[in-house]
Order: structure tokens, then C-alpha cells, then sequence
């Protein structure tokens, strides 16, 4: 009996302090957030946020890409806590077999038979439409049979993901990699 109470007041606990994931302004389809009230650690909502993700693997073929939605994230949670969208800039830095994620629909059916629609697409238009820089690795896009040709069009390629990534690093931006 006790150990029956015990478990009821942690699901009771549970449940009144847990918090809703909040939908966000910027990219509302994606990149849910849980809203941080009087963080001790302040975020600074004047400097210039520049931040490069790095994107080299992915999941579940019929999901958009969790990293990929990342960017979105935190495009979402930063605007919702006070940063203004023009200080913040950011990039994707796509390789490894996250190349096929920016295939377009019918090149996605052929590398994923059974699949109607590369569930990406929606999302990388967001990203664009929000300023992000989708950037592809053409050492892994060529090793993949992922030419310019089969990209989505909000995305460009470079010689290599080590190039954009030293690229984007000595312009400021600061590397964030799962």
C-alpha cells in the first residue's frame, strides 16, 4: 500500500509540475519548445547569435530529421525568450547519409521505396523562408549519388562538410554537433 502511494504522489508531482511543449512564432510546424520562466542563467537577447549545426546522420526515413528540426528549435526558443530573429544566424551543415534528406520527393521515393514524400522538405522550406543556410557536404553528396540535380532547391553544396564547417567557424559561427 505504501508503495502504491508513494507511486501516486510521484505521478501527482509528475503531472502538476510538468510543463507543455509550447509551439513557436517563427517556425510554428516545428521545433516545439518548453517555455524556462526566470532562467538563472540569463540569455543575452542583444549580441549577434551566429551557430552552425552539424548534421551527420539520421533516423526514421518516414520523420523529418531530428537534428535537422534542431535549427528550428532553436530558432523557436531563442525568439520566444527575446531574441529578435535578425540577431540570429544560422546554418546547417548536412553530410554523411543526411545527404538523402535534402532529396527531392521523386529521388526520396527511389532511395526510400514506399515512401510517397521526403518529410524534410516542408521543413528545410521553413528554415530557408526563416534565413537558415543549408549547406551539403559534396564529398558525402557525391559518394551518395546526391547530385545538385536531386537537392532541394533551398539547398547548396559544398566541396566538403570540413570545409563549410572551418568556413563558417572562422566567420564567428559557433558549432553545435548531437
Amino acid at each position: 500500500m505504501k508503495n502504491y502511494l508513494f507511486l501516486l504522489s510521484l505521478l501527482w508531482t509528475s503531472m502538476t509540475f510538468s510543463q507543455e511543449l509550447k509551439q513557436g512564432d517563427l517556425i510554428p510546424d516545428y521545433g516545439k519548445t518548453y517555455p524556462i520562466s526566470s532562467p538563472g542563467f540569463k540569455t543575452d537577447t542583444l549580441s549577434k547569435m551566429k551557430v552552425v549545426f552539424d548534421v551527420n546522420r539520421s533516423f526514421a526515413e518516414e520523420e523529418p530529421n531530428k537534428l535537422i528540426e534542431t535549427a528550428a528549435r532553436y530558432l523557436n526558443m531563442h525568439e520566444h525568450a527575446g531574441v529578435p530573429p535578425e540577431n540570429m544566424e544560422v546554418a546547417l551543415v548536412i553530410h554523411g547519409k543526411a545527404v538523402n534528406d535534402v532529396l527531392q520527393d521523386r529521388y526520396y521515393r527511389d532511395e526510400f521505396p514506399g515512401q510517397e514524400a521526403n518529410p524534410n522538405l516542408p521543413l528545410l522550406d521553413a528554415l530557408a523562408e526563416n534565413g537558415v543556410k543549408i549547406i551539403v557536404c559534396g564529398q558525402s553528396a557525391t559518394h551518395y549519388g546526391v547530385t545538385r540535380e536531386k537537392m532541394d532547391e533551398n539547398a547548396s553544396m559544398a566541396l566538403s562538410a570540413m570545409t563549410a564547417l572551418v568556413q563558417l567557424q572562422n566567420d564567428n559561427y559557433r558549432i553545435i554537433n548531437f
